[in-house]
């Protein structure tokens, strides 16, 4: 930085300014020169720059305010804290209310419409009324519903891990595509990174995206920080900061989640394409030339490719084994016979790569949804357009923390039961644009997967009385045929889920988790658990980002790897 005598100030935070003064500078211009004019004093404008010799952001001054300045030094990431929480106003508001201002109908910002209220309390009503004058009849017919559903969906499972089994080379890049592509044909890409408290894990990204396979010059790499967030912006300040990367502080504004942050650095991205990696994310070198290449040869109606994910820390206690097996089977096997039946993909949360142009057509991401991406991948299905599965893998921290494993967990079916509520509030509009296949797939596997985490311990529970506790009053209750058809359908989904587990480590040769499988069950209870407190937060508080520690594994990460 050159000084040149002028005063430096490191509390700049606690700057007057004048929002007159402010009124006539742009946030993009003000952040592009790393200056800011705050007030005037004394006849001069009280201007913060990083680089007091910038000719460029000094004659804009005294052109706009026909004044001279009076320059203050401060750090350049003082200046872009000050700038964004001053001047993003508008662009904090466009992030939180765009997609509810341009199609109320997608917004997760009403959690229940009408319409479902009623339909909820007529549907209880009925039940009650049944049970009041015919009880035994009337619970049989839910136990009935209730274990058919639960087998039902299992079954749907086991057939899109069958049909994905076989997806192998369908949108495969090969490395000869790779090595083809010229690097002066590779258009520029944005990486966003939204982080929050997330100091201690600042270096390790820095250091894993710094070994993309991508040229530099090209790289748009947004790391996003809240306006509160000091921990993580005082531990970018103590690093050397690479050149490639570029801070974007979000103004204070609720609700405070994921996706707000992600459509406020929207509005300063300028890549051609563009994807959202986590704190903890070892991305494949190759994975952006993987994408462009693919994109090249899928026609322009493919709008997003999702990449699988998958952890470092496989084999570090139980949770991480059965969470590894977890997202093998959903990355490597789901998802591919997702793609292979045309149903609507659920996205993940990360190493998801867009058209840019395509996803602001779409009203980017829904602020009010705690699981933006999977509303995401099924709103961009219904607009038209198509994401595929490319062969690349993100490596991240598996939750090796049962109660930080719960906090997260619950957001995530929370999330689903959001976007499951929010897409079927008008059912037959939903059928008209995705058909009865994707109508069908979208209830089976979006809205079943919650449900089948709540009703779970009903059928474990009724099938532990019978087998334990012989109780004559469920045998009273229930007929044998019932119990027996019960119990099968709640045996039947279990052997089928292990069997899943099972498949899952043959992909990538995990071969020393297949025991594991056996204690699918186990880890479906803990699934249960997280979405009784998901269903309860989707009540009381729908839009609560519930924070995921990361950082807890004691196993170093790999460096990349090609695959």
């Amino acid at each position: 930085m050159i000084n040149a005598g002028y005063p430096f100030r490191e509390a700049v935070r606690e700057q007057e300014y004048d929002p007159e003064v402010l009124s006539k500078i742009e946030l993009k211009f003000a952040e592009q020169h790393a200056a800011l004019p705050l007030r005037i004093e004394n006849g001069r404008v009280v201007t913060l720059m990083a680089d007091p010799s910038n000719q460029l952001f000094i004659d804009f001054v005294r052109f706009t305010y026909d004044r001279e300045p009076e320059i203050i030094v401060a750090s350049d990431l003082d200046i872009v804290w000050m700038s964004h929480k001053l001047l993003g106003d508008k662009y904090v508001k466009s992030a939180v209310y765009e997609l509810l201002n341009r199609d109320p109908a997608n917004s997760a910002f009403i959690t229940f419409s009408s319409g479902q209220l009623i339909f909820m309390f007529v549907l209880l009503a009925v039940v009650v009324i049944g049970l009041v004058t015919s009880f035994k009849n009337t619970s049989i017919i839910i136990n009935i519903l209730i274990s058919v559903f639960f087998l039902v969906a299992i079954l749907f499972k086991m057939f899109l891990a069958l049909v994905g089994s076989r997806f192998e080379l369908h949108q495969a890049v090969t490395r000869d595509e790779v090595k083809d592509l010229k690097p002066d044909d590779l258009p520029i890409y944005t990486i966003l990174l939204p982080v929050y408290r997330e100091d201690k894990l600042i270096k390790k990204l820095i250091w894993n995206l710094q070994s993309l396979d991508y040229p530099r010059e090209m790289l748009d790499i947004k790391l996003i920080i809240e306006e509160d967030d000091d921990k993580t912006m005082n531990a970018v300040r103590n690093l050397d900061f690479p050149a490639i990367f570029e801070v974007v502080v979000v103004p204070f504004h609720m609700p405070k989640t994921k996706p707000k942050a992600c459509n406020y650095a929207l509005h300063f991205s300028r890549g051609k394409y563009l994807t959202i990696y986590d704190a903890e994310d070892i991305p494949d070198t190759d994975q952006l030339k993987k994408v462009v290449a693919l994109f090249a040869k899928l026609p322009s109606n493919y709008t997003c490719v999702q990449c699988a994910l998958n952890y470092f820390n496989r084999n570090e206690n139980f949770l991480t084994r059965m969470f590894t097996l977890e997202y093998s089977y959903w990355f490597d096997y789901m998802l591919p016979g997702l793609d292979t039946l045309d149903i609507p993909i659920p996205l993940g949360g990360t190493s998801n790569h867009f058209k840019l142009d395509n996803l602001v057509e779409l009203g980017a991401w829904d602020p009010f949804n705690v699981t933006e991406d999977a509303d995401l991948g099924v709103r961009a299905y219904a607009k038209g357009y198509k994401i595929a599965i490319v062969n690349s893998t993100t490596f991240e921290e598996a939750n090796n923390e049962p109660f930080n494993w719960i906090r997260q967990r619950s957001r995530w079916i929370k999330g689903y039961m959001q976007t499951y509520l929010v897409h079927m509030r008008n059912p037959l509009a939903l059928l008209r644009k995705v058909g009865w296949r994707g109508f069908l797939g979208f209830n089976f596997f979006i809205g079943a997967t919650p449900l089948t985490f709540l009703v779970y311990p009903f059928l474990l529970g009724i099938f532990v009385c019978y087998l334990v506790f012989d109780l004559s009053t469920i045998r009273t209750l229930f007929p044998d045929w019932v119990l027996f058809m019960s119990i099968f359908n709640l045996m039947v989904g279990n052997i089928l889920m292990i069997y899943i587990n099972m498949m899952a480590v043959f992909k990538r040769r995990f071969y020393e988790l297949i025991l594991f499988s056996i204690a699918n069950p186990v880890y479906w209870l803990m699934h249960s658990v997280a979405a009784f407190k998901g269903l309860y937060q989707l009540i009381v508080k729908p839009f609560y980002w519930e924070k995921t520690e990361h950082g807890l594994s004691k196993v170093n990460s790999p460096t990349n790897v090609v695959k």
